[in-house]
């Protein structure tokens, strides 16, 4: 109920203001509409004190037109009435006779004074304001977007939050675009104001002495009074609004209301306080001053300037103790020692000319472009990684940077200040030394910045530093999955699907599998770069296989079953997922010859055909990477575990995938080669 009168509640006002021109009002309805009028421009002045920011009070440039209507409905009731019946109301009469004390000059003088104030200063100040920050407001919209789009590109913000902040910047431009139209409202009616004051003056006099019969000092006396009664109605209203217009113009987005902001800031320097307190009790002594008020003042300040300096010796006192404990032990300290000694997970070491890679800008900085990264992995292989730190070291050449993982370095590389790296095959006309980018070893020049042009001319693809670093960082962090999947990740990602699907984690952990061992499963499929995002049909495949076996590499193969075509989607191009094959006859004697081991069941075969069989498989997948696509080896589900684990000795990402993975997947497969003894001889 309360939610239709408030959706009703303006339109049904709006129609009465409209009635108010054209319908004659008792007198006791006046009043209470007077009544009404003061009471809300008060509240919207006040309202517009305790907001925090101008966008909490985006419905106030409506309000202002709704409000400014309304008040001039009133003028023309009142007019209405002190024209017909020589009374319009008692709150009318009391303004022109107890506030203005019946004096016809002491009221137009008041009267003008209020004007003066409203459209002289505050008006033209609010207006100015108004016109100057919408100007600036959608000046700075493309320059905000932008900087919402690297922020989002950066993965600093995600999709929702980038949403919202676009949507406020298109609110604030609106917003301050709808408030320099609105100050000219309050300009307009404080120019009708005194139009409407010297209509009334003039028809009161016109009507009390050509109809009313009165003499010219009676008909002044008696609708003067009123006519400035009526305007002193109008006005006081009308300045709560110019005076509530200038301080949403000129707030500025604070993390509390006006009230709170002022008192905070006005009493931040105690100097200030002190120097005003000792001026005001100086001029108390000036011969001829009233002393009273100005050393009730000063003395005053002076308490307030006090009691902030001994606020301000506690608040030093207070952060001192937080520094001294950052300050912690000395360099040589057992504690200073054993931080130096921690590992960390994942770790890069940047040569200290490189420094300039950290807080570059929001598309350079290396640290946002890292967060990103992170964020990236999660998505695809579902794994958290640790976040990395990044600290320089003196010990490394110029331009060199080196990851680390657990405090052993595993690839290093280099990114010279003011380069830009070019990759392709026609760089001779660049200058530069040749160099292999890290990932995909394809041959490159870094280019000074000025050559960027010359550089894709050439046909080359041009790739900044942070990129390269970036770029190398996934890699790496890719093909070390495992290593970083520690028994806290698993736990927290055990817990994380306990909320959504609880049935399947207590069916498993700790009934079936404890930590360790859903951890090594885990292992086992980043270890091939199979997602683990899809956590709960894992733990539904392990729970059937850990009932009547725990050996790991069953486990892992059951998962990999549980997943079903989420594991070959990755290999599929264009709807084709290409496959090299084994030669029936091979695959059978394959699968006789394993045999189990330490890590798994291996190919119990003498080396020359175990390197035949390595060899015949890259060629085959190298003809089809020449030809421009990627394929995948299928093989037995059976033999898929140790056929992996040999190919692996050569080719490390080459996929193996068995029959049943390849057939469950709703794509397209096309046989592109044959690996048999034979062919592995020919190549």
């Amino acid at each position: 109920m309360t939610a239709r009168l408030s959706q009703l509640g303006v339109p049904i006002g709006v129609v009465g203001i409209v009635l108010l021109l054209v319908v004659p009002l008792p007198a006791a309805m006046l009043d209470f509409l007077i009544v009404t009028n003061i009471t809300l421009s008060l509240v919207v002045l006040l309202t517009s004190m305790y907001v925090k920011r101008p966008l909490d009070f985006s419905v106030f440039p409506s309000m202002l037109l709704v409000l400014t209507l309304f008040r001039l409905g009133l003028n023309v009731a009142s007019t209405r009435l002190v024209l017909s019946d020589g009374y319009a109301g008692e709150v009318i009469g009391a303004f022109g006779h107890f506030v203005v004390g019946g004096s016809l000059i002491i009221g137009l003088v008041i009267f003008l004074i209020l004007v003066i104030i409203q459209f002289a200063v505050i008006t033209n100040g609010a207006g100015r304001v108004a016109e100057v920050g919408a100007r600036f407001t959608l000046d700075a919209m493309p320059g905000k977007q932008m900087a919402i789009d690297a922020d989002l590109n950066s993965g600093l913000i995600d999709e929702d939050t980038a949403r919202q902040r676009r949507a406020d910047v298109a609110a604030e431009a609106d917003f301050y675009g709808a408030m320099d139209g609105g100050s000219k409202f309050v300009k307009g009616d404080a120019i009708a104001g005194i139009i409407i004051t010297i209509i009334n003056l003039l028809g009161g006099f016109g009507v009390g002495m050509l109809q009313m019969g009165m003499d010219p000092g009676q008909a002044i006396e008696r609708f003067s009074l009123l006519t400035i009664g009526d305007g002193l109605v109008s006005q006081i209203p009308a300045l709560l609004l110019s005076v509530s217009t200038g301080i949403i113009v000129t707030r500025a987005t604070a993390s509390a209301d006006m009230g709170t902001a002022a008192s905070a800031q006005l009493t931040q320097s105690r100097t200030a306080l002190l120097i005003a307190g000792g001026a005001a009790v100086a001029l108390a002594l000036v011969p001829g001053m009233p002393k009273p008020p100005f050393l009730v003042l000063g003395v005053t300040l002076l308490a307030i300037g006090q009691r902030v300096g001994a606020k301000e010796k506690a608040q030093a006192a207070e952060q001192a103790k937080p520094a001294a404990a950052a300050a912690g032990p000395g360099p040589d300290s057992p504690e200073a020692i054993m931080e130096q000694m921690r590992v960390h997970a994942l770790e890069i070491q940047l040569a200290p000319d490189l420094v300039d890679l950290v807080g570059a800008g929001t598309d350079q900085d290396l640290l946002a472009r890292v967060k990103g990264l992170r964020r990236k992995i999660a998505m695809e292989l579902g794994l958290v990684i640790p976040p990395v730190r990044t600290r320089d070291s003196v010990d490394l050449p110029r331009s060199t940077y080196v990851v680390r993982i657990a405090g052993v370095e595993v690839a290093r590389g280099e990114a010279p200040v003011g380069r830009l790296l070019a990759l392709g095959d026609h760089l001779e006309s660049l200058a530069g030394e040749t160099v292999r980018e890290p990932v995909f070893g394809l041959a490159g020049k870094w280019v000074p910045l000025q050559a960027r042009a010359q550089a894709e001319l050439a046909g080359a693809t041009v790739v900044d530093r942070v990129s390269v670093l970036v770029t190398h960082l996934g890699s790496i962090i890719t093909e070390n999955a495992p290593r970083l999947l520690t028994r806290e990740d698993v736990r927290v990602l055990v817990d994380g699907v306990k909320q959504v699907n609880p049935a399947v984690v207590d069916e498993l952990v700790p009934t079936l599998l404890s930590l360790g061992e859903v951890q090594r499963v885990l292992q086992g499929l980043l270890a091939e770069r199979v997602s683990i995002r899809d956590l709960s049909r894992i733990f539904e495949g392990l729970t059937l296989r850990a009932k009547h076996s725990t050996d790991p590499e069953g486990l892992v193969e059951a998962a990999r079953t549980a997943l079903g075509p989420a594991v070959a989607a990755p290999y599929v191009q264009d709807g084709i997922l290409r496959v090299v094959t084994l030669e029936p006859l091979l695959e059978q004697q394959l699968v006789e010859a394993r045999r189990p081991g330490d890590d798994g069941m291996q190919l119990a075969v003498d080396p020359d055909r175990l390197e035949r069989l390595i060899q015949g498989a890259r060629h085959r997948i190298d003809e089809v990477e020449r030809a421009g696509h990627e394929a995948v080896v299928v093989c037995a589900p059976v033999l898929r575990p140790a056929l992996r684990r040999t190919l692996a000795l050569a080719m490390p990402q080459l996929p193996v995938l068995s029959y049943s993975e390849v057939t469950c997947a709703s794509v397209q497969v096309e046989s592109v080669g044959v690996v048999s003894d034979a062919a592995a001889i020919a190549s």
